[in-house]
């Protein structure tokens, strides 16, 4: 049978085990399937972020073979934040790998090290879970931990206060003014990045009130949207497009175990409000990663996951596979937030 000291082969070293967890697909996320933020490695676990308000003015013209005249400089400040240690770990004891039989030591190597992927895999689900309830929270501006403390603030890190627009669903309100309200603000605080749509993440309470919205439904009655599905005839919860907004229902929940060993329910987006975000930014949402919690990993480029196995040094009893993330989601432009809702 297979003993417990065969973790202390090189396929179980924590690079090894790393690169493996990092090949798993991701398996939960709407917002990661966005694409919207793109992953950078830092040493170490701090970073800064250099705001440079640039100043666009218009040029007037000048004579050749003159001094060109000096650009105004936008001010910079200088912010330090600090990625966070997201992880769990699933015990593999002596029992687990009792019934490996050794038909030779690859055999039973392969063996070990199926048990290992299949921890793998149950620790990467809910990391994945995890981060994409972070990235839900840059998407809010506020970034919260499993428990709803806060991590980062990003409009008190910027000092500005969140635009909120009252969609007003329970009147007779124009509900195309209100969309084209949120998606002015958004391509005017873009300030140097581009986008190609706007989206909206809606609660399942907002969805349901702008479905059931007459000036919404009398829009969407003698024609299909881009999608080719009419809301007032087919299910349209996964997307469609109207006033330069894809609106999506997001329905994105999960359980957060208390000590007492009950678990609360954390919903990513508040039922009755909507989140709205640019689509198609090349600088605006960045997920950075810093250095692995592990001495033998210290001071490299951050990676997105990490993995490894640390055996039982005083009884030789179990072995405890790991899988942790060391990272912060972040907006860089946050007034491009919007935080859509209904007062009726």
């Amino acid at each position: 049978m297979a003993h417990i000291n065969i973790f202390q082969n090189d396929a179980f070293r924590a690079i090894e085990l790393s690169e493996a967890v990092r090949e798993i697909p991701n398996q939960w996320g709407r917002v990661g399937q966005m694409g919207l933020f793109s992953p950078k490695g830092i040493r170490g676990v701090s970073f800064s972020l250099e705001s440079h308000n640039g100043v666009l003015q218009l040029i007037n013209s000048s004579s050749r073979g003159t001094p060109l005249p000096g650009a105004t400089r936008g001010k910079r400040k200088l912010r330090m934040l600090s990625t966070e240690r997201f992880g769990l770990k699933s015990r593999v004891t002596a029992d687990d790998i009792d019934g490996i039989r050794a038909f030779g030591s690859e055999s039973e190597l392969k063996q070990v090290a199926g048990e290992v992927a299949d921890r793998q895999m149950e620790l990467r689900s809910s990391t994945d879970v995890t981060r994409e309830f972070l990235r839900c929270g840059a998407l809010q501006g506020i970034v919260l931990d499993a428990d709803g403390s806060e991590i980062v603030d990003l409009f008190d890190e910027y000092g500005i206060t969140r635009k909120s627009v009252d969609f007003d669903l329970g009147s007779t309100v124009d509900l195309g003014a209100k969309a084209e309200a949120v998606v002015d603000h958004i391509r005017i605080n873009l300030v140097g990045d581009v986008m190609t749509s706007v989206g909206a993440l809606c609660g399942p309470t907002f969805w349901d009130k702008l479905m059931g919205h007459e000036d919404f439904r009398e829009r969407y009655r003698y024609f299909e949207n881009a999608q080719g599905a009419n809301p007032e005839r087919e299910n349209v919860s996964r997307g469609f497009s109207w006033k330069g907004i894809t609106w999506e229902k997001y329905l994105a929940e999960a359980p957060v175990p208390q000590e007492d060993g009950t678990t609360v329910t954390r919903k990513f987006v508040p039922a009755a409000e909507a989140t709205f975000f640019p689509i198609g930014t090349r600088q605006t949402f960045r997920q950075f990663n810093g250095s692995a919690d592990y001495m033998g990993m210290v001071n490299q480029p951050g990676q997105e996951f990490y993995s490894a196995v640390f055996p039982d040094r005083q009884e030789d009893r179990f072995v405890d596979v790991e899988v942790m993330m060391q990272t912060l989601p972040v907006c860089l432009r946050p007034a491009v937030l919007v935080r859509g809702h209904t007062s009726t």
